[in-house]
């Protein structure tokens, strides 16, 4: 049996984050290619996490700055350890070279952390998110952290150019494998609401997430309202787990801004709206929220920031605006025309069914990882740049964390 062992940043929860989503469907490919399971963390289980138990993989809580884990992962042997994010990788990564120095490391990005904090920096100071400043401290730990790494799944084709071009990260340790979506039938698609069916607007996303944060202050601020003199009937829906006070208290009935908190059922949420409305400003990565809104037939309003990898060369499923007025004007004109609305919706299947559809890349994926395990040694020599720093993190950060151990009396 190979073994897969999965050092997550948290414990998926795929009804509250894209990022569970997207651990939920690499978990399945790996099920399928018959490796058994084990998920660790050094997180708590939460009453929204996925009880994997159920899916025959077992859990394991794991301690920072403690050789427990050094004796856990020895033991366990895996065969492929999944990195959760650069972070876990910087925890963990020096632990399992020196454990399992034969075990495939592969790291999933979610999305590109120091791409996200650079261009939220911008924001804040006011700067065009082309001025974000990408050389930062966080850029030369997750690059670092990828360079370390056998190999980096990235979920954006934008990143993957970004990381190749700008950076220069050689294309033979990043695989791009975006959300993955079954293949959705043309039954499932007539049986959806219609548009007479359907009402008001509706935004969705984890409010940890401060990129969803920043929108639905942004959407209460500059937007809602003028959409509102329009349509003086439209409701718009905010759902999110773990919202923040300041987003609770934007709350609203008379001006139909609903906070509506965690939606347990995304599929009910968003196949009842007519319109998803998400002005993200920053961000990174693929947004859940919009893949969402297609799979449910919910034409929506993003940003250059929130339509980034999703539509590739083919049409988007709605508008895609970075200024208020040109936001304001079709956010109204897809909500009142049918006539816009039908197209920009099958635009949406046709986008899931080219660009995300789980077959496109599961084979492509498996054969990846085979061809690695098969020929690690030269794969490793081919990124030499890459040893040397596994070999400076062994020195520097095992003895760092060796120092808090004792110092923890551990």
């Amino acid at each position: 049996m190979k073994n897969l062992l999965i050092i997550g940043h948290t414990f998926p929860e795929p009804t509250t984050t894209a990022a569970g989503s997207r651990m939920m469907q690499l978990i399945s490919l790996f099920q399928e290619q018959g490796f058994k399971i084990v998920f660790s963390s050094t997180a708590s289980v939460s009453e929204k996490s996925t009880t994997l138990s159920k899916l025959a993989i077992e859990t394991k809580f794991i301690k920072l700055n403690n050789s427990s884990f050094d004796e856990f992962i020895s033991e366990l042997n895996p065969s492929i350890v999944l990195f959760d994010r650069f972070i876990t990788e910087e925890q963990f990564g020096w632990r399992v070279a020196e454990q399992c120095p034969n075990a495939l490391r592969i790291l999933d990005t979610e999305d590109l952390h120091f791409l996200r904090k650079a261009r939220q920096e911008a924001v804040k100071k006011n700067l065009p998110i082309e001025k974000a400043n990408l050389f930062s401290e966080t850029a030369k730990r997750e690059i670092a952290s990828i360079l370390r790494c056998d190999l980096s799944l990235i979920i954006s084709e934008f990143e993957i150019e970004l990381l190749q071009n700008t950076f220069k990260v050689d294309a033979s340790i990043l695989h791009y494998l975006p959300f993955l979506v079954e293949e959705i039938s043309e039954e499932t698609i007539q049986n959806l609401p219609s548009f007479e069916e359907r009402n008001h607007f509706v935004t969705i996303g984890n409010l940890l997430h401060q990129p969803n944060v920043d929108s639905v202050l942004f959407l209460k601020k500059h937007i809602w309202s003028e959409i509102r003199k329009q349509l003086p009937k439209a409701q718009l829906h905010i759902y999110g787990a773990y919202a923040p006070q300041q987003i609770l208290e934007l709350h609203s009935k008379k001006e139909g801004f609903l906070i509506k908190g965690w939606a347990e059922s995304v599929s009910r949420v968003m196949s009842n709206a007519r319109v998803c409305l998400a002005p993200l400003r920053f961000g990174a990565g693929l947004k859940g929220k919009l893949l969402d809104a297609m799979i449910y037939g919910t034409p929506s309003i993003t940003t250059s920031i929130g339509a980034e990898g999703m539509s590739g060369k083919l049409h988007p499923p709605g508008f895609v605006c970075d200024k208020v007025s040109t936001m304001v004007e079709a956010s109204v004109k897809l909500f009142s025309g049918k006539e816009i609305w039908l197209p920009s919706q099958k635009n949406s299947f046709k986008i899931i069914d080219k660009r995300f559809r789980r077959e496109l890349f599961s084979e492509e994926f498996s054969a990846r990882i085979n061809s690695l395990q098969q020929n690690i040694s030269i794969h490793r020599n081919q990124n030499f740049i890459g040893q040397i720093l596994q070999h400076q993190t062994l020195q520097s950060t095992k003895y760092l964390s060796k120092w808090i151990e004792m110092k923890n009396g551990g």
